[in-house]
Formats: structure tokens, sequence, C-alpha cells
């Protein structure tokens, strides 16, 4: 048995990356994200796959490995330069934002050395920096000392730990589910359905709430709403607005429906995956006014910080409710236990939990809030000065006037179906590439969107979207 122990030890080892060989390796892969940032100011925003969804590509694996320049022509060939390019400072199209490189530095430490950062006992430091972002954001949000909170991987896992936290905490169980009532607007993300239907809370009574013009919750019809269903003998539990929907960028009156919740005693949770973070600048705090009011908020610092996809946060009042919701006991984690310091799997549906955190906290101890900050304003100014410059291009007409930096329009045509136009419109521009931008539908009508959110748009890259936008729409008039 040893002499193959031995044997399997001598293959095993070559998992253990040595000297020139690591060196090369890391070489290699650091010339090529190096040349990738490099292209990223001309690269086209959108390359559209082949028809037929007959795409290729050699993924499979096998039993012998490839060259390390053979996988990274794969990159090159299929995947950096097919599809959605959200690097590119001319995505419009969503909100995420960018891909900061300096969190691939706080990525690349963090899966060198694996801190597992679920429990404090494991990795203190670990913990202990992603707590200091929590307690960072909490104050940001204007929560008080008693808040926690947990990194998670984006808005859906951070809005389903929320809403958890809601129910247990309302104890909305058994026969209580469905006289329970949740109040939103149509507008909210649909990650909100899926937390509702995961958390086993499918069959609770749903009100959406009326908007005005601005696409923001009227609090006045949600407060008659409440009256309504407390008169027919229902349980009003959960009122949830947003801070920044996906489809207008609007944000709900945030301190107007807290104010409500709080004298209805209903559970307040606030969606601020894109906007919440805005709080950080001047602009953002008058749009934000009242987050002090709820009891839970989510934020997505791969939003509104421009971190690469796959870090999302929750933020609840209580502790001891969060805590309540999610603290398990087992034999084997007795004794990694033995401490005070609430972490992640104490407050999360996770226990395996990657230290995320650093590609946070490595880039604002690097460079400071102070440029994220200007870098929040630009996009909010960004936006005001794109939905006052379309309304002078011919032909278009502007949604309203953008709460942070999502702003909606659309072509008007003489002749023919408006929403047939754009859709054409929205291919062209989608066809050449240079640009990307998306659609949804308010009222039935198909409206284009722009959601200026990438550190890497500036004015340059707005000009440039509002001349294709009028050149493709003169080229389908002809």
């Amino acid at each position: 048995m040893i002499e193959q122990i031995k044997q399997l030890e001598t293959v095993s080892r070559q998992l253990h990356l040595q000297g020139e060989q690591r060196t090369d390796l890391f070489d290699r892969v650091i010339q090529y994200a190096g040349q990738y940032l490099d292209s990223i100011k001309t690269a086209p925003a959108y390359q559209a796959p082949p028809e037929n969804n007959s795409f290729k590509i050699d993924a499979a694996i096998s039993e012998t490995g490839i060259d390390i320049e053979q996988i990274l022509k794969h990159m090159a060939d299929d995947v950096d330069s097919v599809g959605i390019n959200p690097t590119s400072g001319r995505f419009i199209g969503y909100i995420p934002g960018g891909a900061l490189p300096l969190s691939a530095l706080g990525d690349f430490l963090a899966a060198i050395s694996n801190r597992y950062a679920g429990v404090y006992h494991a990795s203190p430091g670990a913990v202990t920096i992603e707590n200091s972002l929590l307690d960072w954001m909490a104050e940001i949000l204007d929560y008080p000392e008693t808040a926690s909170g947990y990194l998670s991987s984006g808005g859906s896992i951070a809005n389903l730990t929320a809403i958890v936290t809601a129910r247990d905490a309302y104890e909305i169980s058994g026969n209580k589910i469905s006289r329970s009532v949740v109040y939103m607007t149509e507008h909210v993300h649909h990650c909100i359905d899926k937390a509702l239907h995961i958390a086993g809370l499918r069959d609770c009574i749903r009100r959406n709430i009326a908007v005005d013009d601005n696409y923001r919750m009227n609090p006045d019809a949600l407060s008659e709403q409440i009256q309504a269903d407390r008169a027919e003998g229902l349980n009003p539990f959960l009122v949830i607005a947003s801070a920044g929907t996906t489809n207008t960028g609007s944000v709900d009156p945030l301190e107007a429906i807290g104010q409500i919740a709080e004298s209805e005693g209903v559970w307040y949770h606030i969606d601020g995956a894109y906007g919440g973070l805005f709080k950080l600048c001047p602009e953002g705090q008058i749009a934000l006014k009242g987050t002090a009011y709820s009891d839970s908020m989510v934020v997505d610092p791969h939003k509104t910080l421009f971190l690469p996809y796959g870090t999302g946060a929750v933020l609840v009042k209580d502790a001891r409710k969060q805590f309540a919701a999610f603290n398990a006991h087992a034999d084997y984690m007795e004794f990694v236990n033995d401490n005070d310091v609430l972490s992640s799997a104490d407050l999360s549906p996770e226990l395996t939990k990657h230290f995320r955190g650093l590609r946070l906290w490595l880039p604002l101890k690097l460079l400071g809030t102070e440029i994220f900050k200007a870098a929040l304003s630009e996009k909010i100014l960004l936006a005001r000065y794109f939905h006052e410059k379309m309304q002078s291009v011919p032909g278009f007409e502007v949604g309203c006037f953008p709460d942070l930096s999502v702003v909606t329009y659309r072509y008007l045509p003489e002749r023919g179906d408006a929403n047939d136009f754009n859709e054409r419109l929205m291919k062209a521009v989608l066809d050449e590439g240079q640009v990307y931008l998306s659609s949804t539908r308010l009222n039935g009508d198909l409206v284009l969107r722009a959601a200026i959110m990438s550190f890497r748009t500036h004015i340059d890259e707005v000009e440039t979207v509002i001349d294709r936008l009028q050149y493709h729409a003169k080229q389908l008039l002809i």
C-alpha cells in the first residue's frame, strides 16, 4: 500500500505549482488580463453569437491537460469576444457596473489563501473585514449599532435573507400564511417573487400598490390598502419599497412609506440592490432619504460600487432577528462557535463562505471613498445630461426625470407602430455592436433604457450612445 500511495503522490504533487512553473503561468495570465483591459476602450460592447444557437467551444474536460496558451486562446476567442461586454463604457443596457480591476486582486488573494469567512474561529481576520464592511454600509444607510448583515452573492440571495428574517420575526407560518399580506409595486425586481416562493410564502396575498407618474409607490394608496385589509381581518405583514427600480430607476418615497410601516407595525424592507449605495454621494442622499425607517435593506456593491458580479449585501436593523432566523447547531461545529462574534454562518443561508469581502475591502482601503463618491455623482449627472440631450434629438421622447442613473426613452415615428420601430432600432444598434442597450415595457409601450452605471462610462461614451441612436433612427426612416 505504501508503494501505491507514493506512486499516487508523485502524480498528485503536480497540483502544487512550484517556482518557475508558477511564475510562468501567473505571468501569462496577467499579460492576458492586461491586454484585455487595454482593449476595452475600443472593443465592441456587444458581439452577437451565431444564429440558431450554433455557438461551439471545445469545453469538454479530458484525462490530460492542455497548455495555458490554448486556454487563453479559448478565453479570447470564445468567452471574452462574444455576447455582452459589461466592462465596456458603452454598455448601458443593464445595471452591474464594470468589474473594477482592483477587485480581481482581492479575489486573487482570497483564493490563494482560501480563508474561510463563515465563522470567526476559522479566520478572525476575514470575518472582521467583512463585518467592518457591513458596519460601514449600515452607517451609510443610517442604521443603528444593533444592525447586522451578510455579504451575499447578489441581490437575489440578499432579498431572500431579508424576507426569511421578516417571516420568522412575525411568525408567518401555517394557516397564517394565506391571511398575510405583502405590499409592493409592479416594478419590484422579479427576485422578490422568487424569494417569497422559496421562503414558503407563495400563498401570501400580494398587493400591487399604485404608482405616480414617475413610477414611484403612492403612500396614500399604501395606507388605504393596509387599513382596508385590516378591516377584512387580514394580516398586513410586509411592505417592500424600491430604492431604484430596474425598469426606470425610480426611488419610492422611502420616508413616507417608512412612517406608514412604523405606524401600522409591519416589517419594512427596501430593495436597494441597484440604488442603495448612491447614498454615498450628495445627489443620492436626497433621493434616498428615509432608509433609517426600514427593518432591512439590500444593496449590491457589484452594481453601485462597480465590483464584479457576485457581491451583494443585506442589512437588518435588529441583529437578534437575523440571528434567530439563521443560526443552527451541529456537534461537529462545537469548537468553532466558542466566541460571541456574529459571522455569516449565523446570519445567512450559507455555511461554506468564500472570503468575498476582500474584493470590496481592498479597493476601498487602497483608494478611499472619495473616488467612489465622485464616480456615483458623475453617473447621476450623466443620466440627467442624457435625459436633457435626448429631448433635443428629433423624433425621440424621454421618460420621467431620472431619480438616479436610469433613463427611459423611445423614438416616435410619424407613421407606423412605435413599438415595432423601437424594437428594430434596438436591433440595429446591437447588430452594430458599438453600444449595448436594452428595453422594457411601461404601460404596454416598448421603451428603451439607458442604465448608466459603469465606472468607464463618461461624457464621451454618452455622446457616442446618442450619436448611434440618432444615426440608426435616421437609417430606419430611409
